[in-house]
């Protein structure tokens, strides 16, 4: 049975900014990958409700998502609610991931921060055996936070995925965000530093490009191949 990943994002292309590369490799490999936005995205200078929807599909086409999902909760109201979090727990409980990704908790963005507290109490919610919640409990096993940050905090990653088979997948997904990045002058530089600082994380794993991840929890490492990849 192929593993089961879920990718919660408070935004459109949140995802694709902190691990792209990592999704299409996990999709390459036979894992399912189900990406939630907690949001539409909009508004936004230069995007609309149509526009935002077309750059999605576009980029979900190139990095080979199939399961996306829109929560609907408000863009620039993201709040971590009781409703809330049974609104993505029941979504855990339908898809059953085994590894859950939340961004980063420390983030200028107030949708961002909200976003992983709303995470982590939803995957708390998903494994109650008694309540109003549909669908069987479910306990994701690891809960690991990627960065799609608005500042540019100090950490030490827990692992840093290796993406260089998977970073032109990456970029072009992002690129589809042309109501971002590309019409919006105040972002122009964006797609160039989030290719360096791709290119920063690889170097420190020796490989060409990265995406760096984090965990609160001890990380476990059962298989001798895993350890002598390091």
């Amino acid at each position: 049975m192929a593993a089961v990943m879920m990718v919660v994002a408070p935004h459109p292309d949140d995802a694709e900014l902190g691990m792209g590369g990592t999704i299409a490799a996990m999709i390459t490999s036979g894992s399912r990958v189900i990406v939630v936005d907690l949001s539409d995205g909009e508004p936004t200078p230069h995007g609309s409700l149509e526009i935002r929807a077309r750059e999605t599909a576009a980029a979900s086409k190139v990095l080979g998502i199939t399961d996306r999902i829109q929560l609907g909760l408000k863009n620039r109201e993201i709040f971590d609610t009781v409703e809330n979090r049974k609104l993505l727990a029941s979504k855990i409980r339908e898809y059953k991931p085994t590894i859950l990704f939340a961004p980063y908790w420390d983030d200028a963005h107030p949708d961002h921060i909200e976003a992983c507290k709303l995470v982590e109490g939803a995957r708390f919610y998903s494994k109650f055996v008694k309540g109003d919640l549909a669908g069987e409990p479910h306990y994701p096993r690891k809960l690991l936070h990627f960065f799609s940050t608005h500042i540019r905090p100090r950490f030490e990653p827990a692992f840093v995925f290796d993406i260089n088979n998977t970073i032109d997948q990456k970029m072009k997904s992002i690129e589809c965000y042309e109501s971002q990045f590309k019409h919006n002058p105040k972002n122009a530089e964006i797609i160039d530093a989030i290719r360096g600082e791709a290119s920063y994380w690889g170097r420190q794993v020796q490989s060409s490009f990265g995406e760096p991840f984090v965990c609160r929890e001890s990380i476990r490492l059962a298989n001798v191949s895993t350890l002598t990849e390091l």
